[in-house]
C-alpha cells in the first residue's frame, strides 16, 4: 500500500515547474509504463492519462496524480524522465529553487480522500496468479447527481399499463456485499478491494428511489441464505409495491461465493421469491442485480470490421395489480370462498441484471476502484439516476448493456489490454416497470 504524502520540497518543485512541464513534457506509453513498473501509477490511472486528447492535458493529468502517489513518486518520475530522454526536465526539477521567501504548496494528499490501488483476481476457485489488472481511477468519484424526478403528466400517461408503483416506500431493498473472504477456509478467494464502494452506491441510489435499503457485508453462504430467507418473510412486503435484491461477490456460473468459500445457488435465491414461496410479493415486480463472475473465459473482444480504429472507452418485481386494505381483503375472501382461485405460474414478475454474460469470466476486466466501483454498478447507478424518470427498467438495462459494451480495459503488455465486458439481463416481467421516482400520487 502506498504512503500518501509526497515530501514538501518535491511538491514545491512540481508546483514551481508545472507551467514548463505542461508545455514541454512528453507523456507517452514508455514514460507511463515506467511509472507503472515502479508501482506509482495503476493501470487505470494510466488509462485516465492516455485517453486525454492533447499532450498538455496528459501532462496536467499526470501532474495532478503524482503528488498523491507517495514519497517515491518524485524520484520515480525523475528516473522516468531520464529513461525517455527528457533529462532537461529532470534537471529543471532537481535544481535548487530561488530563495524568494514564498512558501507554495500543492494540495496535501492527506487532505483528500485518495484511494489506494486495488486488485481483484479471477473470481473462481483456483490458485492465485499475478495476471490480474489493477483498476483504480483515483481522480474520479461515483456519479451522485440527484435522481431525476418523474413528472405528473408522465405518471398519468403511463401508470395504467405498468406495474403499480405508488407505495411509499416503493419497497424494500436487500444488498449483500462480500468483500473480505476467510483465508483459512478459502485462501484462493482474494479480497474484493473497493467492493464496499458498490454497496454504498446501491444504498444511495435506491434510497433516493424511495426504497428502504438494508446492507449486509461479508456473510458466509449459510449467512446469506438465512438473511434472504428472513427478508422473504418480512410481513411489510404486503404494504409495498416491489422489492430489490443485490448480490455482490465472487462467483461462478449459477452461484455466488460466501466468505467461507461455499456457494449459494442463484436458482435457490430466485425460488425463494417465487409465487409459491413468497406470496406477499405475488404480482409485484422483483428486481435482482448480480455483480459476480459467471465462468472462466476471458473476453478479449473482437475487432469490428467496419467500425472505428478503437472503441471509445469512458473508463480506459400483491396479490393483485391494485392495492386493497385489510377490510377489503377480508370481504373479498368471504365472497371468493368456494370459488376456484386464479392460478399463477410458479415464477413470474422478475427481472435480473447480470454484470457478465453466462459462461464468461469478467472479473479481471471489470474495472473497479475505491471511488467508482465496478463497471456494471457504475453504469446501473448512472442510468437509474438519469433515466428512471421516464424509462422502464428493461430499457434501462438495455442502456446499461450499451454503456458496458463501449468500455475497454487498459493494461499494456498484459493479456488483459483492451479486454471487454458484456452485461445481460433476463426478465419474466409482464408489464412495463417504471419506478416513477420522487412522484407520490395524491389518491
Amino acid at each position: 500500500m502506498l504512503e500518501c504524502g509526497m515530501l514538501n520540497r518535491d511538491r514545491q518543485a512540481l508546483r514551481r515547474c508545472s507551467a514548463t512541464l505542461c508545455k514541454q513534457l512528453v507523456v507517452d506509453e514508455l514514460l507511463v509504463q515506467s511509472l507503472q513498473a515502479d508501482n506509482i501509477l495503476t493501470e487505470a490511472m494510466a488509462e485516465s492519462i492516455m485517453t486525454e486528447q492533447t499532450s498538455q492535458k496528459r501532462s496536467w493529468r499526470l501532474l495532478l496524480l503524482l503528488p498523491k502517489r507517495g514519497p517515491r513518486a518524485f524520484s520515480s518520475f525523475c528516473s522516468a524522465l531520464r529513461d525517455t530522454e527528457q533529462q532537461h526536465l529532470c534537471d529543471l526539477l532537481t535544481q535548487p529553487p530561488e530563495k524568494d521567501g514564498k512558501d507554495t504548496h500543492l494540495e496535501r494528499c492527506g487532505d483528500s480522500s485518495l484511494p489506494h490501488p486495488t486488485q481483484e483476481e479471477i473470481a473462481v476457485k483456483r490458485a492465485r496468479t499475478h495476471e490480474s489488472m489493477e483498476f483504480s481511477l483515483d481522480a474520479d468519484s461515483p456519479i451522485n447527481t440527484p435522481v431525476h424526478p418523474c413528472t405528473h403528466d408522465f405518471y398519468l400517461s403511463h401508470c395504467q399499463q405498468s406495474y403499480r408503483m405508488k407505495s411509499s416506500p416503493r419497497g424494500f431493498a436487500l444488498v449483500i456485499s462480500n468483500v473480505t473472504f476467510d483465508p483459512c477456509t478459502e485462501p484462493d478467494l482474494d479480497p474484493r478491494k473497493g467492493g464496499e464502494v458498490d454497496d454504498e452506491v446501491l444504498r444511495k441510489v435506491f434510497t433516493e428511489l424511495d426504497y428502504v435499503v438494508t446492507v449486509h457485508r461479508d456473510l458466509t453462504a449459510q449467512g446469506m441464505r438465512a438473511c434472504i430467507e428472513n427478508f422473504c418473510r418480512w410481513p411489510d412486503h404486503r404494504t409495498v409495491d416491489s422489492c430489490v435484491v443485490c448480490l455482490l461477490s465472487h462467483g461462478v456460473e449459477g452461484a455466488v461465493y460466501g466468505t467461507d468459500g461455499q456457494l449459494l445457488q442463484l436458482e435457490w435465491v430466485f425460488e425463494a421469491f417465487d409465487n409459491a414461496h413468497c406470496p406477499l410479493l405475488q404480482n409485484k415486480p422483483k428486481m435482482f442485480f448480480i455483480q459476480a463472475c459467471r465462468g472462466e473465459m476471458l473476453d478479449c473482444g473482437v475487432e469490428q470490421i467496419d467500425g472505428p480504429v478503437r472503441t471509445c472507452s469512458p473508463s480506459c418485481e400483491q396479490l393483485d395489480a391494485g392495492r386493497e386494505g385489510p377490510a377489503d381483503a377480508e370481504s373479498r375472501q368471504r365472497v371468493d370462498m368456494g370459488r376456484p382461485r386464479i392460478k399463477l405460474p410458479q415464477r413470474s414478475d422478475m427481472i435480473c441484471g447480470f454484470a457478465s454474460l453466462k459462461g464468461q469470466r469478467i472479473s479481471t476486466a471489470a474495472m473497479r476502484n475505491t471511488k467508482k466501483g465496478s463497471w456494471f454498478i457504475q453504469d446501473l447507478n448512472t442510468t437509474l439516476r438519469q433515466q428512471a424518470k421516464d424509462t422502464h427498467l428493461a430499457d434501462i438495462l438495455v442502456q446499461v448493456n450499451r454503456r458496458i459494451k463501449e468500455r475497454e480495459g487498459h493494461a499494456p503488455g498484459t493479456p488483459h489490454h483492451r479486454c471487454k465486458e458484456m452485461s445481460e439481463f433476463t426478465s419474466s416481467l409482464c408489464k412495463d416497470l417504471y419506478l416513477f421516482p420522487k412522484y407520490q400520487p395524491q389518491y
